[in-house]
């Protein structure tokens, strides 16, 4: 039995199945993100419901809506019946997965949701099903097989339904503007949360830290600072505090070959001028970027006027498992 390629081709069956549903996409997906969209400024909720295998992905759906800034909760077809159908107000949004379409429990929920006034978007693979009719508007998972050799376990179904789930939170969150900073508030534990919420300001080494000089300073006096505040570099500033200059171990290094006097020398004259900064107001996580594309291992951050306000060395980022 060759086992790889039994997985690969539920792969492709998958795969097949996500694209015949990809096709099938047009107004209707646009109405349901209007619906969903108003709904929330409306501070109204979505509510997913579903049995079985549909159940279980609309509980993840449910989920990424939520940590996206869509407020929405999972209605249990079953347990609607015993009072649960009072989480659902007015002005909600119902979002109501069956492939068949003819699922029992929700067919029995749809004249309850229906009384409510509440929008109802089925996602099913049956649009001439019971539910459908009785939907606002429909979104089709049709397929043509399950990636389920007897062509009956929910495989690829459930997976159409999960993109297209995705795809609805994705697209409901460009459209409502979602940046990182809100996706941070929803997220505050773990290295994610952390890593979105620090500021360059959370991580920069403070001013007490760093060595300051003016262009005129000679570079022996930043030489001695160096080995007593243990850094690598030397931030050059007008008598403003506005930086205009960085020069460095390494740049001492490389010019110390050419002129054993190096140290005689003005700054002014071998330092780097406009260095690469960044705001003190950033994201943290902003930093890795401006590391990694500009090779360089000491950052200069510095205020909206362009003052130096503290520094940060690449070794830094390890120490707040930015890296």
């Amino acid at each position: 039995m060759d086992i790889i390629g039994l997985a690969k081709r539920v792969f492709e069956l998958e795969m097949d199945a996500l694209r015949i549903v990809q096709k099938q996409l047009n107004s209707d997906f646009e109405k349901a993100i209007d619906v969903l969209e108003k709904t929330i400024l409306a501070d109204r909720k979505i509510v997913v419901t579903g049995v079985g295998k549909s159940g279980h992905i609309g509980r993840k759906i449910a989920a990424t809506l939520t940590s996206t800034g869509a407020p929405s909760v999972v209605l249990d077809a079953v347990n609607a019946f015993h009072g649960d159908l009072g989480m659902v107000n007015r002005g909600d949004a119902i979002v109501a997965l069956s492939y068949s379409g003819e699922t029992d429990e929700i067919l029995r929920l749809v004249p309850h949701l229906k009384r409510l006034t509440t929008s109802l978007i089925s996602i099913t693979g049956n649009e001439h099903s019971t539910l459908a009719k009785n939907s606002d508007i429909v979104l089709s998972v049709r397929i043509d097989r399950e990636a389920c050799p007897l062509n009956l376990a929910p495989t690829s179904s459930t997976t159409a339904m999960l993109v297209l789930g995705d795809a609805l939170a994705m697209v409901l969150l460009e459209k409502r503007g979602f940046k990182k900073e809100d996706f941070a508030r929803f997220h505050p534990g773990g290295t994610l949360g952390r890593n979105l919420l620090l500021k360059v300001g959370d991580i920069m080494r403070p001013m007490s830290q760093m060595v300051i000089l003016e262009e005129e300073a000679k570079v022996k006096e930043a030489l001695k600072l160096w080995n007593i505040k243990r850094v690598g570099a030397v931030v050059v500033v007008n008598p403003e505090r506005k930086v205009i200059g960085i020069f460095t171990h390494g740049d001492f290094v490389r010019n110390y070959e050419i002129n054993p006097r190096i140290g005689e020398e003005p700054l002014g004259r071998v330092m780097t001028k406009k260095p690469i900064t960044v705001r003190v107001d950033k994201l943290a996580v902003e930093v890795l970027n401006v590391f990694e594309h500009n090779k360089i291992e000491d950052l200069i951050v510095v205020d909206e006027q362009y003052r130096v306000v503290g520094l940060i060395d690449s070794q830094d980022l390890a120490i707040h498992r930015l890296l």
